[in-house]
């Protein structure tokens, strides 16, 4: 991304900055939800692919919320920038 140019949504959640701060937050968030949501049911063994996938949007959801974070913070950094040269 140059300067001048706007973030773009997916070069932005997947470069090296956002996912050295969003994976350990969906990876601490992700763990806790899954030891609270199916933590019984995976320990007792009765886990099914049903419980496995409500274990991959516990990891998935906070992944999103805190790239989403991240894209906003890089946003209005680049809209800031923008209004201050054009003064």
């Amino acid at each position: 991304m140059s300067a001048g140019e706007a973030p773009r949504l997916l070069a932005t959640v997947f470069s090296a900055a956002s996912l050295s701060r969003c994976v350990p937050i969906a990876l601490l968030v992700g763990t806790l939800l899954s030891l609270v949501n199916q933590g019984a049911v995976i320990a007792s063994g009765d886990a099914t692919a049903a419980t496995w996938l409500r274990v991959l949007f516990n990891y998935l959801v906070p992944f999103c919320v805190s790239s989403a974070g991240f894209f906003g913070c890089r946003r209005a950094a680049w809209r800031t920038a923008r209004s201050s040269r054009a003064r």
